[in-house]
């Protein structure tokens, strides 16, 4: 690990968190064009999970107030972490089995087709509901206990690389009736649970790596640091983005980098 890979994993961490085409696949595809191999690498793996830090600070950062006024947005998010944090507790050494660079191509290619097939669906099922300019505070308050469960099932799906976390809670969201806006602002939220008890759980399980890298904290501080500001851009933006327009270019890049690595580079 050197100061370059450190900011540029930074960036494409804060870059890809929040957005539908999987952080952990860009960082396992960035990783092997940086010439950085998992394999072996204790270093970069205890890196990849300390810089998720960074990001998870920038939701905490910019949904604080809105957090600490409403404790039933709170009680919804629990609800609907607990699917993930059961399945990932239970299939903790299997899902590590699958960071591989062809698993992030294909689940890359497979998570673009869901997003077009879901978006011409939901205009041709529902067009007002699918562009309606959420953010959407009420939205997000009228989110239903049952629709924030199901919701965390879907995020499930997101323990294989390359799926997305992001992208399959608001596929799940705009299933469940959720507009663009709301859909991606809830999925933030559901960030902030999940993400917060992944990370803390891998360095738990991990806890002897990450004292044996011990020296290279200075890289992880600015890795996580790159991601907490990257991301903080990336969050309003995209709820800028999708408030205007559809979900089919995500769609479009997932199956353009999924074959580009497969034709290409894997």
């Amino acid at each position: 690990m050197d100061i370059f890979s450190a900011i540029i994993l930074g960036i494409i961490e804060g870059l890809t968190e929040f957005l539908p085409v999987s952080s952990t696949g860009h960082m396992i595809l960035g990783a092997h064009l940086l010439g950085l191999s998992h394999e072996g690498n204790d270093t970069l793996k205890c890196f990849e999970v300390a810089i998720q830090l960074g990001s998870i600070l920038a939701v905490a950062a910019m949904f604080f107030k809105r957090l600490i006024a409403e404790p039933s947005l709170i009680a919804k998010l629990i609800i609907g972490f607990v699917p993930t944090g059961l399945i990932g507790l239970l299939l903790y050494k299997h899902i590590k089995e699958l960071f591989s660079p062809s698993v992030v191509a294909y689940a890359l290619i497979i998570g673009g087709v869901v997003f077009i097939a879901v978006e011409l669906l939901m205009r041709r099922k529902n067009p007002e509901k699918i562009s309606f300019e959420a953010g959407s505070h009420d939205e997000i308050a009228a989110i239903s206990y049952k629709q924030a469960f199901i919701i965390g099932l879907a995020q499930c799906l997101a323990m294989i690389p390359g799926t997305s976390r992001s992208g399959s809670t608001i596929v799940a969201g705009l299933l469940c009736g959720l507009s663009r806006t709301g859909a991606a602002a809830f999925s933030f939220l559901l960030a902030l649970p999940t993400m917060f008890a992944a990370t803390f759980y891998d360095v738990f399980k991990n806890r002897e790596l990450f004292i044996l890298n011990a020296d290279n904290i200075y890289f992880f501080l600015l890795g996580a640091a790159v991601a907490f500001v990257v991301a903080l851009f990336v969050l309003r933006a995209f709820l800028s983005f999708v408030s205007k327009f559809s979900y089919i270019s995500f769609g479009v890049y997932r199956i353009i980098i999924g074959a580009v690595f497969l034709l290409f580079v894997l």
